[in-house]
Formats: structure tokens, sequence, C-alpha cells
């Protein structure tokens, strides 16, 4: 488990590093905009997509309308705001889902090792062949467009990742100590992965969720530009890119704002994930 070295290493890194810091900035910054977003945002029943007016269709941006007005006259601030609430949920959804289907299918695969064992790593092998976002293009086709078929489709794609670094984990873990001692006073396989394995493999799986959490929020909005996503007329950065693109030329506002907040995110996330990482690991960590 995380243990206060360890955040205090994480937390070092972090304020020596002006980069990390920056990207700690820009994560809490989205991460409160997207708790915030319905107060925040100036027109939110426009930014929900509840009401729209033609007659303000595709107004540059000025005082009244900082990102400017899209194809329905609608404020892209005011989506944009609630459209991070929408990117990260579907993130940190995905990432926690991830990590717990993968973590507890890779822990028993370690623990019980053997013809089982094997053969539960060849299936996560079979998902691996596949790249990541190419399945979940494929998952969302077949299960159908939405929030949550979104969810699963990302989330079906990315488990196996975090199963083979469990498994890894579990393979060192099982055969210390600590682990034969509660074998031998009859403390049962379950309570044993539960208690002993699963939180000794948390901190690898962490810091590989911390620097996923950006890919997620970009194949999400991948999945929502092709239409696969979140269908509109709720708020989502990648849809938005997509319908922008048709104006591109007369409207650039629409298309240019929701990119530079994934942009943004993503950045923030890669940099926050990279300083976990080297805070967490001795071998990288800053002397």
């Amino acid at each position: 488990m995380l243990n206060l070295p360890e955040l205090s290493n994480v937390w070092y890194e972090i304020r020596g590093n002006l980069a990390s810091l920056a990207g700690l900035t820009m994560v809490l910054a989205f991460v409160s905009v997207a708790l915030l977003a319905p107060w925040i945002a100036p027109y939110p029943e426009e930014g929900w997509g509840l009401t729209y007016s033609s007659k303000r269709r595709f107004l540059p941006p000025s005082l009244e309308h900082p990102f400017g007005t899209d194809e329905l006259g609608r404020d892209v601030l005011s989506r944009v705001i609630l459209g991070a609430r929408t990117s990260l949920l579907i993130a940190f959804s995905v990432v926690f889902l991830s990590m717990m289907i993968g973590g507890f299918i890779g822990i028993i695969a370690g623990y019980l090792g053997g013809n089982m064992g094997t053969l539960i790593m060849r299936v996560v092998d079979m998902f691996l062949a596949f790249p990541p976002l190419l399945l979940a293009l494929a998952i969302a086709a077949t299960i159908g467009r939405g929030f949550v078929n979104a969810i699963i489709a990302l989330t079906i794609s990315w488990w196996p990742w975090y199963s083979r670094l469990a498994y890894v984990q579990t393979l060192s873990i099982k055969n210390m100590p600590y682990v034969e001692a509660a074998r031998t006073i009859g403390v049962s396989d379950f309570w044993i992965m539960v208690r002993h394995i699963f939180p000794n493999t948390l901190p690898p799986m962490i810091i590989q969720a911390s620097m996923d959490l950006g890919s997620a929020i970009l194949e999400a909005a991948g999945l929502s530009f092709l239409g696969l996503g979140v269908q509109p007329p709720a708020p989502d950065w990648g849809l938005m890119v997509s319908t922008g693109r048709i104006h591109i030329r007369r409207a650039w506002w629409i298309s240019f704002f929701p990119g530079m907040a994934i942009f943004l995110t993503v950045l923030g996330f890669n940099l926050v994930g990279d300083a976990l990482r080297e805070g967490m690991d001795p071998r990288l960590r800053r002397v």
C-alpha cells in the first residue's frame, strides 16, 4: 500500500519539477471545473443542449461568449465546462474498472499458477494482441453508442494491461515469508489474495492508472469523434471537435477550444503520472 514516505517522495518530485507542478495544477483545475460545472457554466441549459438560439449561430469569441457560439447558437464555453465532467467521468470509470477487473484476474492467475494460471494469461494475451482503440471501436460498434457503452467498450479493451501487471507482481509476492506464514496458519487462499497480495500490487497499478487517465480521455474523445461514444446533444469534447470540424473554415473556435481542453488535460495527467512514477520508483527517484 501507499505509505507516507512514498507520498512525500511523490510530492518532492512534483514540487521540485516545474513541469510536474504545472501538470498537477492543470489536473486540479480541470477536476475542479468538472465538479463545479453546473454552477460555473454561464449558460448551463445551453451547455447541456436543452436550449439553443438560431439567432446567435457562429458568434465569434466575445465578452458575452468568450469561446463563441456553435452551429445551434449554444455557448461553447458552457459546453466545454460541462464536457469536462463527461470526459473525466468516463476516464476515471474506465481506469478504475480496468484496474479492479484486471487486477483481480491477474492476481488469481499468478496465485494459482500451473495450467490454470497459464490458461488465464493466454486469454489475456489474446486481448493484448489487439490495439486498445481498435478493439474499443469494434466493441462500441457491436453493443451500440452511448455514454455507458463507451465505458464498457474502453474497459474491455484496457483491463488486460492491468491483469498482466498484477500477474507479474503476484508471482514475486506469493512466495514471500508473510504469505507463507499466513498459509501455514490456515488462512484461506481468497483472504490471502485480498488481504496480503492485492494491497501490495496496488502501487504499480496506481502508477499505471495515473498515466492511463490521459490516454483514456483521448480514446473516449476518439470514440465520440467517430460517433460511437457520447451522443448529441450531451456535451463532450470529442463530439464537439467532430461537429465543429464541419464548420472549421467558418467558425474555428467550435473545435479549437474543446481540442485545447483535451490537449491540456491529457498533458496534465501525463506529467503527474511521470512524477508519481519517479517518486515511487527508487531507481528513478532524484537524489
